[in-house]
């Protein structure tokens, strides 16, 4: 167990620290606040701002999308708070659409991008993302309305609660854990590049329609990792750092806001 617990550290750490070291020289107020000059993937002047927008934009847009459809369908699994063959059909289906590498996702979402001849744009890149962080979300909260207080549900029904309030009861008391699995699965959506490669497109401009090609911080960080100058190398483990930091204040904004509400929790 210590053993496993210090490869699973130490490998994450010493990514973390890696993109520290070779990325924290380059960051600077112009990184993160300009959009890309004329030569910057040269060594040239300039920032990853549209990159920055572009990400939060794409993965949040997403994270909308798939909460409309995701959190229906989560309630839709426990609307008779019981197991049924259907139901468990869902849940597998899940499952297995969870571990579909996202480039098939991406694949998909081309292929009807050429089909209606559509153009690479942040539209579709939001599109692509929500399919693959859909079902993740959903079971991710399925999983938590599991565990709600059976007492709650039984008093909910016992004071005449039709199926829809009692469903209400049940998503209160999941709340946290709810707001936990929308945040990580923007968490997931901000970080891949596989998946929007040919459905996003790349801009070195700010979006402003959601049906213009918009830049990403993965995409960018693919760009600059594979240039011969090593000024752009510093800024594709700058624009990594920047995504890491982004994670991790997701990360505990999640932790805030479950503890923020776990006061709504029955225990």
């Amino acid at each position: 167990m210590c053993a496993s617990l210090f490869i699973v550290l130490g490998g994450i750490l010493s990514i973390v620290f890696t993109v520290f070291i070779k990325g924290i020289s380059a960051i600077s107020l112009q990184m993160l606040l300009e959009t890309p000059h004329g030569g910057y993937y040269l060594g040239q002047g300039g920032g990853i701002l549209n990159a920055i927008v572009g990400s939060l934009l794409l993965a949040g847009g997403a994270m909308i999308f798939s909460l409309l459809i995701g959190l229906p369908v989560a309630m839709y699994l426990h609307r008779s708070m019981k197991r049924s063959r259907f139901t468990e059909y869902i849940r597998i289906s899940l499952d297995i659409a969870s571990g579909v590498p996202t480039i098939v996702y991406g694949a998909v979402v081309f292929t009807i991008m050429i089909v209606i001849g559509a153009r690479s744009s942040l539209f579709w890149g939001m599109i692509t993302v929500a399919l693959f962080i859909l079902p993740i979300m959903i079971r991710s909260m399925d999983e938590i309305m599991i565990h709600a207080p059976k007492k709650v549900i039984t008093a909910a029904f016992a004071l005449g609660s039709t199926r829809t309030e009692m469903l209400l009861v049940v998503l209160k008391q999941s709340l946290p854990g709810v707001l936990t699995a929308i945040l990580l699965a923007f968490g997931r959506g901000i970080g891949d590049a596989a998946s929007i490669l040919f459905t996003t497109g790349y801009s070195d401009s700010l979006p402003t329609s959601l049906f213009e090609p918009v830049a990403t911080l993965p995409l960018a960080i693919l760009f600059q990792i594979n240039s011969p100058y090593l000024i752009v190398q510093q800024r594709a483990y700058a624009a990594g750092l920047i995504l890491l930091v982004i994670v991790l204040l997701v990360s505990l904004l999640s932790r805030f806001l479950s503890q923020k509400f776990m006061k709504y929790v029955v225990k």
